[in-house]
């Protein structure tokens, strides 16, 4: 009789422990919770991880085990052929070193679309109304403080660049306050997905926002996407909105066009150097800030557990995913997908 396939748990679950758990009918279950990378890389060079077939990976547990770089991606025994990752974003892990040693990665899209969004409306209304500074009076016993006048967002032109499922439910958010969506992507999209949005260039969608919002994966092509030159392109008093990733902006770059007023107010829940932030935007009471909150929702958070789950599920027990990444889809030795 074989034994069952290994797999292995990287980082904590804080909503689906007694899912994980009920895969011991089927797995051999090993978990690294905590430890640090030599540790991590240690257990893969001695045979602990030898003839695990995939992992589930937290993203918390870069803080463990570092980014699952071409260093690491390289000791990884030749039994491991797929990564559940838990986020949409993975900019922490190395997808083209993965790809060379035909392992396969799943993200969570769609999972986090409406948390993230809601975080991004949040975002909006916050800096169209220079929220920041009457918040801080009021618990000072200021009142409302130093107050400006808002804007309403009612007639203002949002602009998405990066409209997957979080771009598209902004905008279907964005609709409900009377505002007119135009977007940027590396294609058009369907008329079906557009639902009225209007596609237009990169440098069109820079000129023509009152507001805009950053909806994109973190890459080595959209790293500083924002940046001075594209900011000096946009319209003068421009919102800049950010829940994706914060590397996607210059931050210095932003922090001086907040200061000159040719931003007049951002809203963001990542930054580039997180939990660093740019001195600047604390400082700055045009920016609304928050700290990485986009999908702290119970129920993203267990949808999300849930759905790595069965990304993992799918590759072991059917050679496929269902949520693969983007940069793997149609390669040919990659996983077909799982139905859902």
């Amino acid at each position: 009789m074989s034994s069952p396939p290994k797999v292995l748990l990287i980082g904590d679950l804080a909503h689906s422990n007694k899912e994980w758990e009920s895969l011991s009918s089927k797995y051999k279950l090993l978990e690294f919770r905590k430890g640090t990378r030599e540790q991590f890389l240690e257990n893969c060079r001695n045979g602990t991880y030898a003839e695990v077939r995939g992992c589930y990976r937290s993203n918390q547990s870069t803080s463990i085990t570092g980014p699952f770089n071409q260093e690491l991606v390289a000791a990884l025994p030749e039994s491991w052929k797929f990564i559940a990752h838990n986020g949409a974003g993975y900019d922490n892990i190395d997808v083209e070193a993965c790809s060379a040693r035909k392992i396969a990665v799943s993200s969570t899209p769609g999972a986090v679309d409406d948390a993230t969004a809601d975080t991004g409306i949040l975002l909006l209304l916050g800096a169209l109304r220079q929220a920041h500074e009457p918040l801080v009076a009021l618990r000072e016993g200021r009142w409302k403080g130093r107050l400006r006048l808002g804007h309403d967002p009612r007639g203002k032109k949002l602009g998405i660049l990066g409209m997957g499922g979080i771009g598209r439910a902004m905008a279907h958010r964005a609709r409900s306050f009377g505002m007119d969506i135009i977007y940027h992507n590396r294609r058009q999209l369907d008329p079906s997905l557009e639902k009225g949005a209007k596609y237009v260039s990169f440098d069109e969608l820079l000129a023509q926002s009152d507001v805009l919002s950053l909806n994109l994966a973190l890459n080595a092509s959209t790293r500083h996407i924002i940046s001075a030159p594209e900011l000096a392109k946009t319209k003068k008093g421009v919102v800049v909105v950010n829940t994706a990733r914060g590397a996607l902006v210059n931050e210095a770059d932003l922090v001086a066009a907040l200061e000159s007023g040719q931003v007049s107010a951002v809203g963001l829940d990542v930054y580039e150097n997180e939990p660093e932030i740019h001195p600047g935007l604390v400082k700055n009471d045009r920016a609304f800030l928050l700290p990485h909150l986009g999908t702290s929702t119970y129920e993203t958070q267990r949808d999300m557990e849930l759905l790595v789950l069965n990304n993992l599920q799918a590759a072991v027990d059917q050679g496929k995913m269902l949520t693969l990444v983007s940069e793997q889809k149609g390669l040919d030795w990659a996983p077909k997908e799982a139905n859902a």
